[in-house]
């Protein structure tokens, strides 16, 4: 008797095999493809939904998988897999070879091909290619075409056969075949375990039971050094530039489950490679990935290169530029700020930073306006969408992200703009820059022109970047380069409660919880007792308060930002909740990778995707499905994406997400849920980011322990980069 809370036992497998008579939807790139397929005995042709890197009307199909009913389309044949073979009737051979899955190849050189060759067709192509000329109108570049364009098709097929045999479902199989190419049979066996680091959505698991299928024993080398590999990319994921080596060996022992001498020896083989390299932080010996080591120290050396010489403009006389400045934008500088336009004037680079309120967004207003005044080239950019639409806003002048700026190469990932081919300007602006990672800021640096000045802008107390470092606060804690700390809230500011309440949280102390008496507010804090009420609470304030008191809309007006992803009141459980209340799923909906999806449900891309010109914090709004062609119409802000349904892995539902994807975006209400299960993320600068991304309202909805927590706890977990330590060194050894 199996036991009660034991998963279901998978159905049984359904079988299919027939003709494929027409390929209705073929995606190169996902594989993804509907079928008509000819079975033997049936009169109507049946449907079949699965993946396949290359497929032709005229071949044979084998497949396993279920029959399911589809709303629009209805019965359909759902493959897990698909095996195809060439065809042997003639009909299915001239079929096959007029599809056009070989150049050179038509309906009218397939009838001709047929006729003269029969069912010995592809034994010429393969063995007698001379012959082909036989056939009337094929030449000898025709004849090239043919052999390489067979050839071609081949090699998938083979690999393909490989893949399955070895444990890998087909759409997996598309994707691997799609980044090695003809190489992939050689690759994967040499090592499996690169499967884990070059493509997505194959994690160490994944990667670790194909190499035992390929009969790799749990004690090779091979897989010790995979290891190693993988926990620091592991680490990498939670911000950081290498581990402790004690630290790195006893998360590779806890993965791998092998003895430590092996690991150590696995360890001391990688160092020799130099496929990770050793030094200290703070005196601990700590080990990095190659890549990254060298990007920190880059970092440090172009930047201490970036801040020697005189800045690209004539002395400026700061006292008359000043007076001339509030003149022309009608303003009046404090006295902090007209130190902090008096230091950037007279530097090559220089950080400014400081919380909301503070007048950073003034303050770069008059530095651009005095630079500008003597001729220079302005290149304005910040890490997300959002963020360089806010600075475009605020300036009146272009601003674009940094992948744009940098000119990003979809297919490759890479930059063209590098050290050969710099930027075309005489000053960079960034702004947003605590959200900026190590590898991106080596790339930005890199690509400033040697003569050029950098003003590096963002809140240094928010959290730091999702990726590895802490750029931001190591350049400003080196002391490097010129900085500048706002800290003055400027009256009208001061009257938000919600700045008054990001100070006070900023500083660690337990802000003003009351609610205002008489009149309204921008900031509530509404207390409850338990996850549960917190939730209900929550949706409450969702879809009838806000709108009700604020006129807001609660899909595109008020954005939950929560501590952590799972949990009752975590952002994965909240957006099941508000998708049903503010829209629900309906006939037209469609589900993948454990969403459903309808027109109007808010949506955020989840990765950066070159070709669309999405990227990872995009939000969007569903605008169309179409259940017939498999794809789903996404408006980001104007902009709208075409997603097939396969590629909705990309995307996740998005009334509720993490503070983290919410960094470098403003929201006109924030609504943040706050309770003690969350206490593995309740730190300050997480409060204190979530906060500030409200413009015009933010409430609190939780327990007033969680809370005191979150403020008088630590300001956030150690981040291991070597950093600061290369730029108080002055960028480290050549």
């Amino acid at each position: 008797m199996s036991h009660p809370n034991a998963p279901p036992e998978p159905a049984p497998l359904d079988y299919l095999s027939g003709l494929v008579e027409r390929v209705t939807f073929h995606n190169a790139d996902t594989g993804f493809c509907v079928l008509r397929v000819k079975v033997q005995g049936q009169r109507e042709l049946q449907t079949v939904i699965g993946h396949e890197p290359a497929i032709s009307a005229g071949e044979f199909l084998n497949g396993g998988g279920h029959w399911i009913t589809d709303r629009e389309h209805g019965r359909q044949f759902k493959a897990t897999f698909v095996k195809v073979t060439p065809p042997t009737t003639l009909e299915g051979i001239e079929k096959y070879l007029g599809s056009g899955m070989i150049r050179g190849i038509g309906p009218a050189y397939a009838g001709r091909l047929t006729k003269i060759f029969g069912e010995a067709v592809f034994d010429v192509i393969e063995q007698s290619p001379e012959r082909l000329r036989e056939v009337e109108g094929i030449g000898p570049k025709r004849v090239s075409r043919i052999v390489s364009g067979w050839a071609e098709q081949k090699v998938v097929r083979e690999i393909m056969v490989f893949l399955h045999s070895n444990g890998v479902s087909t759409s997996r199989a598309v994707r691997i075949y799609k980044t090695y190419g003809n190489n992939a049979i050689a690759l994967v066996s040499e090592n499996p375990y690169r499967l884990a680091r070059d493509i997505r959505g194959i994690g160490f698991a994944s990667a670790d039971t194909i190499a035992q299928k390929m009969g790799i024993e749990k004690t090779a080398m091979i897989r010790a050094r995979a290891g190693i590999s993988y926990a620091l990319t592991e680490a990498i994921s939670e911000g950081h530039c290498g581990l402790p080596e004690a630290v790195l060996v006893a998360s590779a022992e806890k993965l791998l489950e092998i003895p430590r001498p092996l690991i150590v020896e696995a360890l001391s083989l990688e160092l020799a490679e130099e496929t990770v390299i050793a030094d200290t932080i703070d005196d601990n010996r700590c080990i990095f990935l190659a890549a990254l080591y060298a990007s920190e120290r880059a970092i440090a050396q172009n930047l201490k290169r970036q801040a020697t010489g005189t800045p690209p403009w004539v002395s400026i006389d700061a006292d008359k530029a000043m007076g001339w400045v509030q003149e022309k934008l009608h303003i009046a500088l404090s006295a902090s700020q007209q130190s902090a336009v008096r230091l950037a004037v007279a530097s090559k680079v220089s950080v400014i930073t400081g919380g909301p309120g503070v007048g950073k967004t003034t303050l770069v207003n008059a530095i651009l306006t005095i630079l500008r005044a003597k001729g220079l080239r302005v290149a304005l950019c910040a890490p997300t969408g959002r963020a360089a639409k806010r600075l475009s806003e605020s300036t009146g002048l272009e601003a674009k992200t940094l992948h744009r700026l940098l000119e990003i190469d979809p297919k490759h990932g890479g930059f063209s703009r590098n050290a050969d081919k710099p930027l075309e300007c005489d000053l960079l602006v960034a702004d947003e820059m605590s959200m900026v990672d190590v590898p991106l800021m080596h790339s930005l640096l890199k690509a400033v022109p040697a003569h050029g000045a950098v003003i590096l802008v963002g809140d240094v107390d928010q959290l730091p970047s999702v990726g590895p470092g802490q750029v931001l606060r190591d350049i400003i804690e080196s002391e490097a380069v010129s900085v500048v700390r706002l800290t003055e809230i400027f009256r009208q500011a001061a009257e938000s409660r919600i700045i008054q309440t990001a100070h006070r949280i900023n500083v660690g102390q337990m802000p003003d919880l009351d609610s205002p008496k008489g009149g309204r507010s921008d900031f509530y804090f509404i207390e409850t007792k338990s996850p549960e009420e917190l939730a209900g609470k929550l949706l409450q304030v969702v879809q009838e308060r806000i709108p009700k008191a604020f006129g807001l809309d609660p899909v595109r007006d008020i954005q939950v930002l929560c501590p952590m992803n799972r949990s009752l009141t975590g952002a994965r459980s909240l957006n099941g909740m508000l998708q049903a209340a503010l829209n629900p799923p309906t006939g037209e909906s469609v589900e993948r990778f454990g969403w459903c999806y309808s027109v109007g449900d808010k949506v955020m891309q989840t990765e950066n995707d070159y070709e669309k010109e999405v990227f990872n914090g995009d939000l969007g709004i569903v605008s169309a499905i179409d259940l017939e062609e498999k794809e789903l119409l996404i408006d980001f802000e104007g902009k709208v994406v075409n997603y097939l349904f396969d590629e909705l892995d990309q995307v996740t539902l998005a009334y509720a997400t993490t503070v983290h994807k919410s960094q470098g975006s403003e929201y006109p209400a924030v609504v943040i849920p706050v309770s003690t299960q969350h206490y593995m993320m309740l730190q300050r600068n997480l409060i204190y980011t979530a906060v500030t991304r409200g413009k015009k309202l933010v409430i609190l909805i939780g327990e007033r322990r969680a809370l005191a927590m979150a403020f008088k706890g630590r300001q956030g977990t150690r981040r291991w980069s070597k950093l600061k330590e290369w730029l108080v060194q002055g960028g480290g050894r050549k």
